[in-house]
């Protein structure tokens, strides 16, 4: 038994040193799932499943203490991959530890089950990427809903 706790403790004391190191990047081209509504309950008498909307934030969080990153674009599809607005007139700086965030709407059902952001991020030189999420939510009444999807890295920059 002594030998089994020696062996745990000798595995947690080297996980950090497993853990992947922080990696820098320059820019990334992000992936992030939104939900404009989900199906739930039972199929209705033509087998359709209820459809609940929700609002969805997109959040771009710089975690970089030193240096700033420019957000190049902010793009919303739909289920099918069909663009549906450009969030980004132009390039939005974030300074250090700043954050940003998109909203669509409650009452915006135009993205479906299968909508998603594209992010395009650029830094000077490398830096922290930053955290990329959208907030999915519905509170009305007593009854409420919210979750977080977060974005998956889709295309480095390379430079």
């Amino acid at each position: 038994m002594r030998a089994l706790v020696l062996a745990a403790a000798l595995f947690l004391a080297t996980l950090p040193a497993m853990a992947d190191p922080l990696e820098s990047s320059r820019g990334q081209t992000v992936y992030v799932p939104v939900y404009s509504h989900i199906w739930h309950g039972n199929l209705d008498s033509k087998g359709q499943p209820q459809m609940l909307l929700l609002s969805s934030m997109l959040s771009v969080r710089n975690t970089d203490p030193d240096d700033g990153l420019i957000v190049r674009s902010v793009r919303y599809y739909d289920t099918a991959g069909k663009l549906l607005r450009e969030y980004m007139t132009q390039p939005a700086r974030l300074g250090a530890m700043a954050s940003t965030d998109v909203f669509v709407e409650h009452k915006d059902d135009a993205g479906g089950a299968g909508a998603n952001f594209l992010v395009v991020w650029s830094a000077e030189r490398p830096i922290n990427p930053p955290i990329i999420e959208t907030v999915n939510a519905y509170f009305f009444g007593p009854h409420s809903l919210a979750f977080t999807s977060p974005g998956k890295v889709i295309a480095e920059e390379r430079k």
